[in-house]
């Protein structure tokens, strides 16, 4: 038996709080740009390894500073003056068994690569390269080489999930992925994918701020510009409504877009892209300051403190008890009855199994009845996550878990 503690969380869940923020980057924000980038880098390295060696090696691509370019904006189409500079950081192994492995040609195309799968408008000169991966310590790979079953942690690092999703976190995380998606895209090509979403509901007021920007190749002047916003309002408008319609909740629903509009001040008074994002000459991005591996940036919660994309996936317990803990308090859930809301605590020590945490613990918001009516229930459903532990590893490496 593993060292799982089960217990009331004596808290009103989040849903019945007076005051919720919540915030979502999206798929063209500069930080989540370094995210999924340094995440697909690990999961292209894992395929190599595991093609090569038959096993996962020791790596760590969480170090990334996505510095911003320069671009000069104009009415009919701008141009990149100065590119982004993508710094790819940290540790991986480059050789084994007298094999060596190209890691920085994989870092660099799988970059290039997501650019071109992801952002319609970032051309491959918009973009330069700087990859700064060098061989781990010998202690920490050595890790790897201590037999084929389960690994132990490589960090001592604490992580904590919850579930479910409260209705305004579900609702930002859907509204950002319905800007971002395909048939929107389709339908509003001028839209930006740097799209950033900040919720706030005061009881059942809620009221989203939304930045996206209009690529400027599809404006003609500012005059088109606002009809375009408008356009755009109108869409997001008709989200909201049919969104809030068909969740049956009872909430007053508002929202705003590109606050920092000023009629009159032509390309300065208007928020426009050369190519979808603010990193080409705004902001510039990092691993780790984005979402939390469920989607969103819950102000209302407590929150794992590392960033987990990149990371390697089968020791590193910062990657792997981020996203396992959210795993395992949704199957308590969706599993154990009575449950309104669980949070899951997980804590490592450094070279234990991944398996055996030091710390495994489960905090539960019970709709009707007691906690000491589910304790044996929860505690089987933390003890089957982490005894299936390596699958859940491996579906990390496949890039199978959202992480951003």
């Amino acid at each position: 038996m593993r060292n799982i503690t089960v217990e009331d969380f004596r808290a009103p869940c989040v849903a019945a709080q007076h005051l919720e923020i919540v915030e979502r980057k999206g798929l063209g924000h500069p930080d989540s740009i370094c995210d999924a980038i340094m995440d697909s880098i690990s999961v292209r390295l894992s395929e190599e390894y595991l093609q090569e060696f038959g096993q996962i090696l020791h790596h760590n691509i969480d170090k990334c500073l996505l510095v911003a370019g320069e671009v000069t904006g104009i009415f009919g189409g701008g141009m990149v003056v100065d590119p982004m500079l993508m710094v790819i950081g940290d540790r991986a192994t480059f050789s084994a068994e007298g094999k060596e492995i190209d890691v920085d040609n994989i870092a660099m195309d799988t970059s290039r690569r997501w650019f071109d799968e992801n952002l319609r408008f970032v051309e491959p000169g918009s973009v330069e390269y700087q990859v700064e991966l060098k061989p781990g310590s010998a202690e920490l790979t050595d890790i790897f080489r201590r037999g084929d079953g389960i690994l132990g942690a490589n960090d001592t690092s604490a992580a904590v999930g919850y579930a479910p999703l409260s209705f305004t976190e579900r609702m930002v995380l859907d509204t950002e992925r319905y800007l971002n998606s395909a048939d929107f895209k389709d339908e509003h090509p001028e839209s930006g994918e740097d799209v950033k979403v900040m919720g706030v509901r005061k009881g059942t007021d809620l009221d989203l701020t939304f930045a996206m920007p209009i690529v400027d190749r599809f404006l003609e002047s500012e005059d088109h510009y606002f009809s375009m916003k408008n356009e755009l309002m109108d869409a997001i408008g008709n989200f909201m409504s049919s969104y809030v319609e068909e969740k049956g909740v009872s909430m007053d629903a508002t929202f705003s877009l590109n606050n920092l509009d000023m009629p009159g001040r032509g390309m300065k008074g208007i928020y426009t892209t050369v190519t979808g994002t603010s990193a080409e000459g705004a902001d510039c991005g990092q691993v780790g300051r984005g979402n939390r591996v469920n989607g969103i940036i819950p102000l209302n919660r407590p929150v794992s403190s590392e960033a987990a994309a990149g990371k390697n996936p089968v020791s590193h317990v910062g990657k792997i008890y981020n996203a396992l803990s959210h795993r395992i308090a949704d199957r308590i859930y969706s599993n154990v009855p009575d449950v309104e809301e669980a949070y899951v605590w997980l804590l490592s020590d450094i070279g234990a199994p991944i398996d055996q945490p030091k710390v495994a613990a489960a905090q539960i918001i019970m709709n009707k009845g007691t906690i000491d009516s589910v304790k044996d229930e929860v505690t089987e459903v933390m003890e089957n996550e982490l005894g299936n532990i390596r699958e859940f590893t491996m579906e990390l490496a496949r890039g199978m878990v959202p992480l951003y």
